[in-house]
């Protein structure tokens, strides 16, 4: 496959694991909270694609001073993010992407501009997948940081030190890679491994949807002074013993400030616990799932 060319192609991902640890055959970098790309770039051209193959450049017009640094055909793989107070903010960068205004657009690109966080680069005039990642690594190298394209900061044998500051900031998490990986476009594979900084508390359980016959969604809350505020919801499987027991709570009405009719609303005395990765601006969990019920 000519990756230049034929760009209906998807990155290299990342299987997950709980738990850092050290070891020479392994990089470590930062998990940066954005939004994943390949960035297709020459002197005269830049394309932005999504982990999902769909065409973004229109909604970055700032990105396209990376065509200032290449004088070749150029893949890069990295994260598009918008930092804040000197951390990723998920919240902003999911702002610019659901933006549809050129205009505004344009005006966000220089109010709030987005940076690329360069970790991998997969083509230079030819197809570099099959090279160990160490050597792909030397090769991004060579192109300097500027205002909008950084290359992501590589640890070695520091994995468990690294979580550590990661949980110490409160930042998403980080990649461990190993050194002689070769890219497996489309497919996941154990050359890039994830750990997530993950989160645990106790949520009351407020109601439920019945999505379908095999699954249900638990409408989450918790409570502050002597009112009960909406969190999230979180999709468990009917099976879920828990299931059954929401199923024996009396009904009552909605006393969240939320509408939707398809809620069941029940009596907040039986509490969940949840793992989430963070909480946006207005309070709700990113990527509840269910632990336990008390």
């Amino acid at each position: 496959m000519n990756l230049w060319k034929n760009r209906s192609f998807t990155p290299m991902l990342l299987k997950e694991i709980d738990k850092p640890f050290n070891s020479k055959k392994y990089y470590y970098e930062l998990k940066y909270d954005g939004y994943r790309a390949l960035i297709f770039v020459n002197k005269n051209e830049i394309y932005i694609q999504s982990r999902n193959k769909n065409d973004i450049t229109y909604l970055y017009p700032e990105l396209s001073n990376i065509k200032k640094i290449v004088n070749k055909n150029v893949i890069f793989d990295g994260e598009i993010v918008i930092f804040e107070n000197n951390k990723p903010s998920f919240n902003k960068i999911s702002k610019r992407s659901k933006l549809k205004s050129k205009n505004i657009i344009q005006k966000e690109s220089i109010n709030n501009p987005v940076i690329f966080i360069a970790f991998d680069i997969l083509y230079e005039n030819k197809d570099l997948t099959n090279l160990p990642l160490i050597e792909r690594k030397k090769i991004l190298e060579k192109y300097h940081d500027t205002d909008f394209f950084i290359k992501s900061k590589v640890y070695l044998n520091n994995g468990i030190k690294l979580y550590n500051f990661v949980k110490k900031n409160n930042l998403e998490g980080i990649v461990i890679k190993d050194i002689n990986g070769l890219y497996h476009i489309n497919n996941r594979t154990s050359d890039f491994i994830k750990v997530k900084n993950i989160k645990s508390d106790n949520f009351f359980i407020a109601g439920y949807i019945n999505n379908n016959k095999y699954t249900s969604s638990l409408i989450l809350c918790e409570k502050y002074n002597n009112d009960y505020i909406y969190v999230g919801k979180v999709l468990i499987s009917k099976k879920n013993n828990i299931y059954e027991k929401i199923l024996n709570i009396k009904k009552c009405k909605n006393y969240l400030k939320i509408e939707n009719n398809d809620i069941t609303f029940i009596k907040p005395i039986l509490s969940c616990k949840i793992n989430y990765l963070e909480r946006t601006k207005n309070g709700h969990l990113r990527h509840p799932k269910l632990i336990s019920n008390e």
